[in-house]
Order: C-alpha cells, then sequence, then structure tokens
C-alpha cells in the first residue's frame, strides 16, 4: 500500500473541467505542466510504470542544471506523447494524488495537453483514422472487404506501404476483421426466470464493443453461452455507438460527448430496467463506469448507467458469491498465464478473472500485473511501435514461464501483442471467457 503523506483517506478524482475555457489556455497548462514535472523529478517512484516518466527524468537530467528550469517548456510535449492514460501512476504509484494539498492526477494532466493539442489541429490524419474505430470496423467487416483487408494486413509489401504512408508499423501484428459481425449474427433469448441475487441483478444486457462486434465476434458468443449454461436471461444493447476511449485518448473530448449522447440513453434505459450491463473490453468498461462520469459529473443517466456496468468477470464472480452460478466444469485448462490488463487494474474491483479461473480443477494459473505496453492505438504507431515492444518485454517473458498451454488477457489486443512478444511457442492465444466455455464443455 502506497502511504499518501498528510492524508489517511483513500485517494479520490475530481471531475475534468474541460468545458471551462480556462481548460485550454495554453499558458495555464505551461504553467501546471511545470508545477506537476518539477514534483515528479524531485519523486521519481514512477520511473518503471511507461515512457512518460523517464521521458520526463531524461529531459531533466540532461538539461544544463540538472533541473526542470533548463528545460524547454516546449520539450514538454515529449512527455505528454508518451502517455497513453493507463492511470496506472494514479491508482498504484503516485503519493500525492487527491486529497493531497499537491493535488496531483498527472493523466488527467496529460488529458488536458492532448485536448489542447487537438483543438490546436496538431493530429496525424492517422491519429484521426485509428481513433474511428466504430467506422472503420463497419467499412472493413463487410464481406469481401473483410478478406482484403486482412490479406492486406499480412501482406508485407502492403505493410511497409502502410509504415511509409500511415506510420503504422510494418511489423505489429494486427487483428482481423470479422464480417460474421456479434451485432446481426447473435440472437439471445430472455427464456430464462430473473433471479437476483444479493450482489448481481438476476438479467444481463451485453454492450458488445467495436472490437467484440468486428474483430472477434467469438468473444461475445462465448459469453452468451457461459449466461445461457448458467440460465441467466441476456439480451443485447438495442442500439450502440464505440464507446468514445479511442476518442479519448486523442483529446478529441466533442467526439467523446457526442458518442456519450448515443450511447447513455439506451443504456440508462436497461440500467432502469435492472439490468446488468456487461462490456467484455476492460477499457469499454472503465470508460463508462469512471470516464465518463468524471467528464459528466452533473449528468445523472451516466452515473445510473456506471452503477449498472459489469466487467463480465466481475459480473459472473459476483454471481458465484450468490449462490447463483454454476461450477460443473468439464474440461481442466492446464497451465494458463493470464495477464491482467491496466484498464482492469483501475476499475478497483481486485482480480476477478483469475479469481474465477482458478475455480475449473486441473487449472493453474499464472497471473502477471503489469502493462504490456500495447495500449489500444499506441503500440500499432511507427514511432511507438519499438517502446511498446520493450515496456512488454517483462511481460513477455513472466508469461512465457512455465511453458504455459494458454495465453490469455481480458484485453484482447495485449493477449495479441504478447504472443507476438513471447515469439515461437506452444501456447495458444484464447480470451478468458473463451476458456470459461471450453472448461464448461460448450
Amino acid at each position: 500500500m502506497t502511504v499518501r503523506e498528510g492524508s489517511l483517506e483513500a485517494p479520490r478524482r475530481h471531475a475534468v473541467d474541460w468545458k471551462n475555457p480556462g481548460f485550454y489556455d495554453e499558458e495555464r497548462l505551461t504553467a501546471e505542466l511545470h508545477r506537476v514535472f518539477d514534483v515528479c523529478h524531485g519523486c521519481r517512484r514512477c520511473f518503471n510504470l511507461c515512457n512518460a516518466f523517464p521521458t520526463l527524468f531524461d529531459l531533466v537530467d540532461s538539461s544544463a542544471t540538472g533541473e526542470l528550469d533548463a528545460v524547454d517548456p516546449a520539450k514538454y510535449r515529449n512527455v505528454v506523447d508518451q502517455c497513453y492514460l493507463c492511470d496506472m501512476c494514479f491508482m498504484t504509484k503516485c503519493p500525492y494524488v487527491p486529497p493531497h494539498p499537491l493535488n496531483i492526477d498527472f493523466p488527467h494532466l496529460m488529458l488536458r495537453a492532448k485536448a489542447v493539442k487537438f483543438r490546436k489541429g496538431e493530429i496525424k490524419f492517422r491519429d484521426k483514422l485509428l481513433s474511428n474505430t466504430d467506422a472503420l470496423g463497419k467499412l472493413a467487416a463487410i464481406p469481401v472487404v473483410a478478406q482484403t483487408v486482412n490479406g492486406l494486413n499480412r501482406n508485407p509489401a502492403a505493410r511497409s506501404l502502410m509504415h511509409r504512408v500511415l506510420g503504422i508499423h510494418k511489423d505489429r501484428v494486427l487483428p482481423e476483421y470479422s464480417s460474421a459481425r456479434f451485432r446481426g449474427n447473435s440472437n439471445p433469448r430472455e427464456r430464462f426466470p430473473v433471479r437476483d441475487g444479493k450482489n448481481t441483478p438476476g438479467k444481463v444486457a451485453i454492450y458488445s464493443t467495436c472490437y467484440v462486434n468486428y474483430n472477434e465476434p467469438g468473444i461475445g458468443h462465448d459469453l452468451l453461452k457461459i449466461l445461457e449454461h448458467n440460465e441467466i436471461p441476456a439480451r443485447l444493447v438495442e442500439k450502440e455507438a464505440c464507446c468514445g476511449m479511442p476518442k479519448l485518448e486523442l483529446g478529441d473530448l466533442e467526439a467523446v460527448e457526442r458518442l456519450k449522447n448515443a450511447n447513455i440513453p439506451h443504456l440508462k434505459a436497461l440500467a432502469a430496467e435492472g439490468y446488468a450491463i456487461l462490456a467484455a473490453i476492460p477499457s469499454c468498461a472503465l470508460m463508462f463506469k469512471q470516464e465518463l462520469p468524471l467528464l459528466f459529473p452533473g449528468d445523472a443517466d451516466v452515473q445510473q448507467v456506471a452503477e449498472a456496468m459489469f466487467d463480465p468477470f466481475e459480473y459472473l464472480v459476483l454471481r458465484h458469491r450468490d449462490g447463483l452460478l454454476r461450477t460443473d466444469f468439464t474440461t481442466p485448462l492446464g497451465n494458463v498465464s493470464y495477464h491482467v490488463p491496466c484498464h482492469l487494474r483501475v476499475q478497483n474491483m481486485g482480480q476477478k478473472t483469475r479469481e474465477f479461473l482458478q475455480l475449473v480443477p486441473g487449472t493453474k494459473v499464472n497471473t502477471v500485473e503489469r502493462c504490456s505496453g500495447h495500449d489500444g492505438t499506441w503500440g500499432v504507431k511507427a514511432e511507438y511501435f519499438a517502446d511498446s515492444m520493450k515496456i512488454g518485454r517483462p511481460v513477455f517473458k513472466q508469461m512465457a514461464a512455465g511453458e504455459p498451454d494458454y495465453v490469455s488477457s481480458d484485453c484482447a489486443i495485449a493477449g495479441r501483442h504478447i504472443l507476438q512478444g513471447i515469439g515461437e511457442t506452444k501456447a495458444k492465444k484464447a480470451h478468458p471467457l473463451t476458456l470459461i466455455r471450453m472448461a464448461y464443455g460448450l
């Protein structure tokens, strides 16, 4: 546990005052960056989390005086560009977060700097393109188009061209698109009686997410099979758009608001009807649980949706504690190397996926709780690919230890990144939901 000087209270985050014109004032932003960076320079506790902090410390150490005052403020952007808003510094390392008088929230300061950069129009076409996950998926998942896109993504000549023209690294293994989308190819039936528990609503609505819908629909189908096996009534959210996390990471907060306005009415209606809302991608669950309530603190509908939102394994473990979940597993999973994604860790719910996997007889779980280094689109970009592999190197080593049968992460992109980092291995990549479906013999 981190000792927080001056207070025994739990850390708390303030709302993001992004609609205040002063939020975008560059002079004020630079002053706040200087204040926070000077505290970080004196502390250095976060040196091993990501590249943002080593970048900052290198700037200071290589300056004429070895102090922040000798660093050109124009170079502060180098630090901002290395931050991918994982929130781990706030949640696990920093002793100066609120209610400490120094009031440090490094990720939200980086978000502010990214928002200023976006408003100034200093964003690459590639970054805007990659953040349009829903639009890209709708196009790339069209039959025939999906085959073409997947073929190009595996073609060395095409990838070299993408590297030069778009700045998408030629060596990054990219997820494939599926023409058999999850939405449109799923028909869950609410044919079981609703059995509410002390900790869980007895019926579920699935927010499919862009990734499950367009890239790996099998994850969504596995979740449906698990719910049906446990006789939990399930349905899909009637209409949905991207959660907004890619736009948040870009600093496009107006787009986040537009997506919030598209999603919240449908999700709020389900929450009001007593549904637990499940999102199988940690970043999407985090967006609704924490980020949107901090961006729109006065929106009661956002808060109601946040309270109804669950990670699938969070829901399943609580369902088990209610005595309403089956544990009639028929297939052992052997050795599973399980990675806990950052966007799952910061939800502060404990290691529910590991807890559930350990219920399966004949299963040994090696848990790795460290950033994989990929983070959404960051590790796809040519200028950050090498850094993403460097950050992930300790994870690759730990995940490969003991010759696992499966490499698994709640973040499917992190799982793919880890498998690429491990290299030649007999281990198969499988999402934890897929493993539980297999364990049930479904």
